[in-house]
């Protein structure tokens, strides 16, 4: 073959074969490694390129190989020397292909929808319409495009349409980083990449460039740059720097910068910035927020620093402090555990100081703390065990210096609850443990309860079979269980917590109980269910009151009840029989066939029980004088136990109760079954219970206790509930053994005290529901899985203390009403004075849009027992699209207050507010 033939040949191959993704030569041959057939190779091949590698049939031996060099082939086979045994050998050969210099590492996918021209002789490629070309995680898209092959360098541009607007920007994406600019120029060979009038986006930021670099490890040089968490291709605000860095998933770094708002400088200049884009937990300073409090001075709130400790558990550790002296110091751990545990915890300490130290009665000085922790359990660690608490303790002054918003402020009582709680498998046993602390930050009365356990094993039939075969007899549906409850419980005011006073207040007792009962049916509409329980009760102290004519009261008033405690072991006792009947009648009354009313049907379900309870209480209870009239009272000297008292005497009495549902079918259009029919419930139950004592001397029958509760409409929900005294009183109020009814008028009796609370919400349909939904369960799928509760709780109380800044747009209205009305009519025992109070309240918060960028919202309620406005809380709020301004305002109350905050929306410059508040205090 001529030497011209092969450079021609050559020359053909590298235009035949050459892709966008670099040199690619195809050659087919497959390998038998067991000696069967020899690879295919042409002997053209074997003349053109040069480089061979041997191949060798496998025996059982070994075989050894040199290149013998002073013998080389001049055939499509090589001549090698075995180095055992000198002789020669020829073997297979494989030619590799040389690569060409310009030849990529990876291939390149492209496609246009309009047209690709391939100019072979300047090896250059052309692609229009919607261009699009993939390289390793590199995705580019422009309207045009063209590589040159020589230098391996790709530009891509825009394009300009008949009306002289350009479309079709050039936009590239990265790893994760998405740049869009007018000209990109990208050299696949360096993997650098010169970008023009760009605009990148970095995690909730963009930087708008005149000119960038972008290096071969991603990362990026900016000229002329100003970042930005606005959107728009003309922010409404930036920071304005001459160079900046990007370090991909690290920071953004810049020189000195300016703030800009709407492309108008501001006097606002730093000497330089730096702004995260990190994924992921990260240790850190948290930035304080400057604030001006009229009580502290001035001040810097929320400073600290984030502590990451790992997968399992982080530290936020944040403190303020002010210029009168004032500081406050929290640490918020948070841990976790995937599918075992999660779980936070609050630790505040503040030390608060108001006044002029050197005017006493303008000074005023507090130190509180508050613990607050939340412990959860996933359910699928250990099945039949679960442990949870949440916990929310402290002083009662905390709220009143460190807490300003209106749901805290309106709410006097804090509690806590830790429980732990084991079923066991396949037995009837359960155990729960638990510590329980409520607290009146008011009255500063703290009541705790530990440890508290109750022990349950369940219902057991111990007459039936294990394999029951038809139904069951009347004896084998006898059922017994067990209950055991171990109270310890304290009360006692806040300034005694830790005290001996705090432990001489603990009271201890525990309560068994083992109830038999079964059930049958009676003439096929009755269910009679006899039952007999009986209760065991043991107590650590037994209480003794008697009457001193000694004791002082004050200077001229002497006599008084003495208390005394008796601490040891004590146990009463009761036992009670009793057999019940129920059933339930239905009625219906029905409409013609014209009314939109089809139906209504009323349910009215009977209870009748007898009980007969044998007195048990002679050791349990003494007579005392209590007055100096020598009036005697029969009192127990286990009065106010925390597990009960057995009750004194014997009780032989019906017990009785009738409870009653109304709904009715009406007309409906908008009903999918066919039968254009929907229920409407009216009542969802209403009611009347008593007893009747046949063995009392006097009073047989009970007051009647009466409730009500119905949802009209799905949207009003109303519940009631009062006590009626079926007795008459004489003029000096003392019951005398007559009915009301009997005294010439019809009445039930007199209503000692009721109630009535009413609520409803309203609101407009929300435009964009459906995806808020979608956010919100993807946002509770994360926070499930990182745990991060303390970050829920702070940025709840951010929406709280400010609920301005977090209005939903969306909603044009929203209006949620509540109202509660009390009664109570008392009579004052030996003075006939009748005591009426009736106390009524409403509260109310909603807002409304007055356009779709302005928001006015208001909290407050209406208490008309003292006639004046509740705590008042009202907003206005302007969306300005990266921005948002609110107006906070308390007008009333002790605690007013006037704040105007403006802020970016976007979290990343959370830091970045503009605050202003005063704050009024009435101590």
């Amino acid at each position: 073959m001529s030497s011209s033939y092969k450079n021609n040949y050559k020359k053909f191959l590298r235009q035949t074969y050459l892709v966008f993704a670099g040199v690619v030569i195809a050659v087919p041959f497959i390998i038998d490694a067991s000696g069967g057939n020899r690879p295919h190779v042409s002997p053209i091949f074997n003349k053109i390129l040069a480089d061979t590698v041997p191949v060798v049939r496998k025996d059982s031996g070994r075989t050894r190989l040199s290149r013998d060099t002073t013998r080389p082939g001049k055939d499509s086979n090589q001549v090698f020397r075995d180095t055992d045994t000198s002789r020669e050998v020829s073997v297979d050969t494989i030619f590799i292909p040389k690569i060409s210099k310009d030849t990529l590492d990876a291939p390149v996918t492209y496609k246009a929808k309009d047209s690709i021209i391939l100019m072979v002789p300047d090896k250059r490629f052309y692609l229009y319409g919607t261009a699009n070309t993939k390289y390793k995680s590199i995705d580019l898209s422009a309207e045009k495009m063209n590589f040159d092959q020589a230098t391996g360098v790709l530009e891509a541009t825009n394009a300009k349409d008949t009306a002289g607007k350009f479309y079709g920007r050039p936009v590239m994406n990265d790893g994760g980083q998405s740049f869009e600019s007018d000209t990109l120029r990208y050299n696949f060979t360096s993997q650098k990449a010169k970008i023009y009038n760009t605009r990148s986006q970095y995690g909730e930021g963009y930087v708008h460039s005149e000119y960038t670099k972008k290096a071969a490890d991603n990362t990026i040089f900016g000229f002329k740059n100003g970042y930005t968490t606005c959107n728009l291709d003309t922010p409404h605000f930036s920071f304005r720097a001459r160079k900046i860095k990007v370090i991909p998933d690290k920071l953004v770094i810049s020189g000195p910068a300016n703030l800009e708002i709407m492309g108008i400088p501001t006097p606002l200049f730093i000497p330089f910035a730096i702004f995260p884009i990190t994924q992921g937990q990260r240790s850190g300073i948290l930035p304080p927020q400057y604030v001006v409090n009229q009580q502290k001075g001035m001040g810097l709130e929320n400073g600290g620093y984030y502590l990451g400790l790992g997968e399992h558990m982080d530290l936020t550790l944040r403190g303020d402090v002010y210029s009168y002296g004032s500081w406050s110091l929290t640490a918020s751990p948070t841990y976790r555990k995937r599918y075992r545990y999660s779980g936070g915890m609050n630790l505040s300490f503040a030390n608060t100081r108001f006044g002029d130290p050197s005017v006493k009665s303008e000074f005023q000085s507090s130190r509180d703390f508050r613990v607050t922790w939340n412990h959860s359990m996933d359910s699928k660690a250990r099945p039949g065990v679960n442990f949870g608490a949440s916990v929310n303790f402290g002083t009662s002054s905390y709220n009143r210096y460190n807490v300003f918003d209106y749901n805290t402020r309106v709410n006097n009582n804090i509690g806590s609850s830790i429980s732990f709680s084991k079923a066991w498998q396949g037995k009837p046993y359960n155990l729960t443990v638990g510590l329980t602390h409520s607290q009146n930050l008011s009255t500063r009365d703290v009541s705790i309860s530990f440890p508290d356990a109750t022990f349950t094993v369940n219902t057991i039939y111990p007459f039936q079979p294990k394999e029951l075969v038809g139904s069951p007899k009347w004896y084998q549906k006898i059922g017994v269980s067990y209950n055991t409850s171990l109270r310890n419980q304290a009360n006692f005011k806040d300034s005694l917590f830790g005290k001996q006073a705090m432990f001489d207040a603990m009271q201890s007792g525990m309560q068994h109980s083992i109830p038999i009962s079964f059930s049958v049916p009676v003439l096929k509409t009755l269910t009679f269910s006899p039952s007999i329980n009986y209760n065991e009760y043991w107590y650590t102290k037994k209480l003794i009151r008697s009457w001193d004519d000694r004791k002082r009261i004050n200077d001229t008033t002497f006599g008084g009840v003495d208390t005394a405690y008796a601490s040891g072991f004590y146990t009463a006792r009761s036992l009670s029989v009793s057999a019940s009947l129920s059933t339930a009648v239905y009625g219906m009354y029905g409409f013609n066939k014209h009314s939109k009313v089809k139906a209504i049907r009323h349910v009215m379900r009977p209870t009748v029980s007898a009980t007969y309870t044998p007195d048990f209480s002679s050791a349990y209870y003494y007579s005392y004088r209590y007055n100096k009239a020598g009036d005697i009272a029969r009192v127990s000297y286990f009065d106010g136990s925390i597990v009960g008292v057995p009750q004194a005497g014997t009780f032989a009495g019906l017990n009785f109760g009738i409870d009653n549902n109304l709904e009715m079918k009406v007309f409906s259009r908008k009903d999918t079954s066919g039968n254009h029919e929907k229920k409407v419930k009216l009542l969802d139950g209403f009611g009347i219970t008593g007893n009747y004592n046949f063995m009392a001397d006097s009073f047989k029958l009970s007051t009647f206790s009466l409730y009500a509760r119905t949802n009209l409409f799905d949207k009003v929900n109303i519940s009631a509930n009062g006590s009626v005294d079926p007795y008459v009183t004489d003029a000096r109020g003392h019951r005398i053994e007559k009915f009301a009814w009997q005294a010439g008028k019809f009445s039930l009796g007199r209503l000692t005290n009721a109630t009535i609370s009413l609520s409803t919400s309203f609101q407009s349909k929300d435009k964009k529901s459906k995806d808020k939904e979608q956010r919100l369960d993807s946002l509770e799928n994360m926070q499930s899985a990182d745990a991060a509760f303390q970050a829920q709780q702070r940025q709840l109380q951010m929406v709280r203390n400010n609920p301005g800044e977090y209005v939903d747009f969306d909603i044009p209205w929203r209006v949620d009403l509540s109202y509660s009305l009390s009664y109570t009519n008392n009579i004052i025992v030996d003075s006939g004075g009748v005591v009426k109070r009736i106390t009524q309240y409403v509260s109310f918060n909603g807002d409304f849009s007055l356009t779709p960028k302005w928001k006015i919202g208001l909290n407050s309620g209406f208490d008309f027992t003292n006639m004046q406005i509740a705590y008042t809380n009202m907003y206005i709020s302007r969306d300005l699209h990266c921005w948002q301004m609110s107006i906070n305002l308390i007008p009333f109350g002790s605690f007013r207050q006037f704040s105007i905050t403006i802020n970016p929306k976007a979290g990343i410059l959370r830091d970045l507010r503009i605050n202003r508040s005063r704050q009024f205090y009435d101590f």
